[in-house]
């Protein structure tokens, strides 16, 4: 069933050029993010469209508010703007007509003219280019009182929740057959404890002393470094099965938040996150477990085999 997907990201504005660079395909290549098809770039359309540098149009939407309200306070850390990605299921997407794609894209800007205001749009691009059509539409977050203030006008978890609600009913309404797609906080989906997380970033640090000492090996070099590794592979191998054993009852949580992911198709070149920090943790997780898994595949199979060996003779010294 499809699914109509919404995602915010709060910048605090630094990020402001490299999103422009990306959103408005300023750059010839992009090799962070193969997704991107150059040859189907003049697909791509704007609904509303920049008049200028992105920092200009935030600025002077900044500047405009405290003119009107002199309560308009910036902080060294306040969010500027929101880069939101407004996308549907890819299998949606792919049959409908491309009349249908854009009044889509459309309908969806029509909300967010209600919600946020037009005045404090300034770019709503779509991507015909990559694996799955999508919208990116900036704004800056500015109440109706003039006041910058991303907490009121996003809110918390559980106004993302009736965010999610409202941009449901609005796309449902002229595109009835799809689904809303249900927040951890309404499904009750059971997070990844924060312990866990931080134990794979040990284990990704670890690795990546261990990956420095294998660029040491040299022709000179070869039988000490051989022996220094294996001895920081001997001590590592087991904490990595001990952590895969404590992640095993979190499978189900780990496929869906892979799936989750794989669903937004890593629209933007910068890694997509959503707002808050558990989103953000599990984003890493998902990268650490592949870091590692690739680091145990390059692993050659007879070193990974003796170290399986180590491992079990351990294990059985242990039971005795």
């Amino acid at each position: 069933m499809p699914y109509a997907i919404m995602r915010f990201e709060k910048r605090k504005g630094g990020p402001a050029s490299a999103l422009e660079r990306h959103h408005e395909r300023k750059k010839e290549k992009y090799a962070s993010n193969p997704d991107i098809d150059r040859e189907r770039s003049h697909l791509n359309y704007h609904l509303v469209e920049p008049t200028r540098s992105y920092y200009w149009e935030i600025q002077s939407r900044i500047e405009a508010a405290q003119r009107q309200n002199p309560r308009c306070k910036v902080r060294k850390d306040s969010v500027k703007f929101i880069d939101t990605i407004v996308t549907a299921s890819p299998e949606y997407l792919a049959v409908l007509p491309p009349e249908r794609v854009r009044r889509y894209f459309e309908r969806a800007l029509d909300f967010f003219k209600e919600e946020v205001g037009e005045e404090n749009i300034f770019s709503a691009v779509v991507h015909m280019d990559e694996r799955n059509p999508h919208m990116h539409l900036c704004f800056v977050p500015l109440t109706r009182d003039h006041r910058l203030s991303a907490k009121e006008v996003i809110g918390n978890r559980e106004k993302l929740v009736e965010w999610q609600d409202r941009f449901h009913d609005h796309m449902a309404a002229e595109f009835p057959e799809l689904e809303r797609g249900e927040a951890a906080a309404v499904t009750k989906r059971k997070h990844v404890p924060t312990w866990l997380y931080k134990q794979a970033h040990r284990l990704t640090g670890e690795m990546a002393e261990i990956r420095a000492e294998l660029e040491k090996i040299g022709p000179f070099n070869a039988g000490r470094q051989r022996e220094k590794i294996l001895e920081l592979l001997g001590q590592w191998y087991p904490r990595v099965n001990a952590f895969e054993a404590k992640l095993k009852p979190y499978d189900q949580q780990i496929r869906q938040m892979e799936t989750e992911k794989e669903a937004l198709a890593r629209e933007t070149e910068i890694a997509v996150y959503a707002l808050d920090r558990k989103r953000r943790e599990e984003e890493e997780l998902i990268y650490e477990l592949r870091e590692v898994q690739d680091f145990l595949d390059s692993i050659p199979t007879e070193v990974l085999e003796e170290l399986k060996a180590n491992y079990q003779a351990q294990q059985q010294e242990l039971k005795l």
